[in-house]
């Protein structure tokens, strides 16, 4: 199968790396002309624009910053749309957004699929992460292959749409936690706790958690990298409220979160590295939240192995 991939950036610039180093037929694309030229040197082919590569590949990868920049590339790719012709949405989206994109890619006779990741942009690089995907099972079928490259477990979430709300829900889940994990770091600091001693304390208990084991030690770091901006958090946790208001379930914790990172985004800029939203709380207490010992940024250690599909219990 020959495969496009738009958007080489933190995520797709990984996820396309996967697929290069194991030996997939790849055409690349990305506005920025230097993560071409890097794919490139990497064994990648130059597709040259979204609608040379939907007429040239069989299935094109779309990971993309916000669903207006799919909506872009989908209005060039669409006239090349025919039957036999795949479109994965990876970028985290607007449920409503990619049916309505999937409805016209499946109305000129192609495919569509939903397929965003999950897991930190760590294991993103090494083949790791977990990718959830929507889609009727036929298509799932077909693109298994392509997506146990890139990912380690690879979840059928259900119909087309399913996957980018499942995706806005973990990416909540993951804020909420981050505001929590920089709350008790700076009560702990505050409370005069050794912050060596405190990590291994959240860690060891019932407060441990994904997000606590990766961004809170970037943050005792004092990097604050973890490849994500408080912008991306801003619009994931905006999709995830558009999602609430939808089912009309009355959300008291998201809108506070929102706010949260608004008032970052005044403060620090909206391309500011997401952990650093707990420079709100080390400028209103004056105290550094940092320890010795931690890593600037994080890495995957688990061997690249071939991903499989999850089977949920019924």
């Amino acid at each position: 199968m020959k495969i496009g991939f738009i958007g080489l950036g933190n995520v797709g610039g990984k996820l396309s790396g996967s697929l290069i180093r194991n030996g997939v037929s790849l055409w690349v694309h990305d506005l920025n002309d230097k993560l071409v030229k890097r794919a490139v040197e990497k064994g990648a082919t130059d597709g040259k624009s979204p609608a040379n590569l939907m007429q040239t590949c069989d299935a094109v990868i779309t990971c993309l910053p916000s669903p207006s920049a799919s909506d872009t590339v989908m209005q060039d790719m669409l006239p090349h749309v025919k039957a036999g012709k795949i479109w994965m949405e990876m970028s985290t989206t607007d449920e409503a957004e990619v049916k309505r994109l999937g409805q016209a890619v499946i109305e000129a006779g192609g495919a569509a699929v939903d397929c965003p990741v999950s897991g930190g942009c760590h294991r993103a690089d090494t083949g790791n992460i977990s990718i959830f995907a929507g889609c009727d099972r036929a298509t799932f079928d077909r693109i298994l292959p392509t997506l146990t490259i890139m990912g380690r477990r690879i979840l059928h979430t259900g119909d087309l749409g399913s996957a980018s709300v499942l995706k806005v829900v973990t990416n909540y889940l993951a804020t909420a936690n981050l505001i929590s994990c920089a709350e008790a770091l700076t009560v702990a600091k505050a409370a005069g706790m050794d912050l060596n001693t405190a990590y291994e304390a959240i860690r060891i208990s019932s407060g441990n958690s994904f997000v606590h084991e990766t961004e809170s030690q970037v943050i005792l770091n004092g990097s604050r990298d973890i490849s994500f901006t408080m912008d991306l958090v801003a619009k994931d946790i905006g999709l995830f409220q558009q999602v609430a208001d939808r089912a009309g379930v009355p959300l008291d914790m998201n809108p506070l979160l929102i706010d949260i990172f608004n008032d970052g985004i005044d403060r620090y800029g909206s391309r500011e590295l997401s952990p650093n939203i707990i420079k709100r709380l080390e400028d209103a207490t004056g105290l550094s939240i940092t320890a010795h010992g931690f890593p600037a940024e994080m890495t995957d250690e688990e061997p690249e192995e071939t991903g499989a599909e999850v089977i949920v219990p019924r």
